[in-house]
């Protein structure tokens, strides 16, 4: 059964970080994938829209796929259904990405065993925004 880190561990991830890819970012201000990855740019994090319909999100460059961001990513973070969650994987272990954020209310236990196998830290079912905010901020 999967577990998630413990908060430490959780914070030591979202300290060292920079470069967030945010999978599933809606252009939609209405919809949470917009609040939290607004939240994040307002923490200070580079936040990477990846959406395959869109141009620009919070004003940066979109990109339809993980592949095509041509800079370094140092977590992903993932709002799709869980259904969606194997191929977000496959696209992460391909790209050797080291870190993946899965939103609250999304599980996918067998995609997320194989993205630990495959050496990822693995995050599932819980808010990146409320994470950083309560436990991790300095604010």
């Amino acid at each position: 059964m999967f577990e998630n880190p413990d908060a430490a561990a959780r914070c030591v991830l979202l300290k060292k970080i920079n470069t967030i890819a945010v999978v599933g970012l809606s252009p939609n201000p209405s919809r949470p994938s917009y609040g939290v990855a607004q939240a994040l740019q307002g923490f200070g994090f580079r936040v990477i829209p990846v959406h395959p319909a869109a141009r620009e999100i919070l004003g940066e460059r979109v990109y339809p796929s993980l592949a095509d961001v041509p800079e370094h990513i140092d977590l992903v973070d993932v709002f799709r259904n869980a259904e969606h969650i194997d191929g977000v994987v496959d696209e992460c272990l391909a790209l050797g990405l080291q870190a993946i954020w899965i939103q609250e209310g999304i599980v996918n236990e067998p995609a997320a065993a194989r993205a630990q196998a495959g050496g990822m830290m693995v995050i599932m079912d819980r808010c990146i925004y409320r994470d950083y905010r309560d436990q991790c901020s300095d604010a």
